[in-house]
């Protein structure tokens, strides 16, 4: 079980880094044109990449739950 969430934990850092920022456009760090990618919905590759984050990470919690 434990080698189980090492692959988990393994998978949910990749995918975590693989993501794109969604705070890069604050305006602070770009100056000026924020609100153009604000609305910006997640399509295609982004998506699933995110539902997957998800998904591992519940599954982390479940799995650390279960070893404790």
């Amino acid at each position: 079980m434990k080698t189980l969430l090492i692959i988990v934990s393994v998978l949910l850092i990749i995918l975590v880094l693989l993501q794109s920022g969604k705070a890069e456009s604050t305006g602070a760090l770009m100056g000026g044109n924020s609100d153009l990618f604000s609305n910006r919905k997640e399509r295609g590759g982004e998506l699933f990449i995110t539902r997957l984050t998800y998904g591992l990470g519940f599954a982390f919690i479940i799995i650390s739950f279960i070893i404790s």
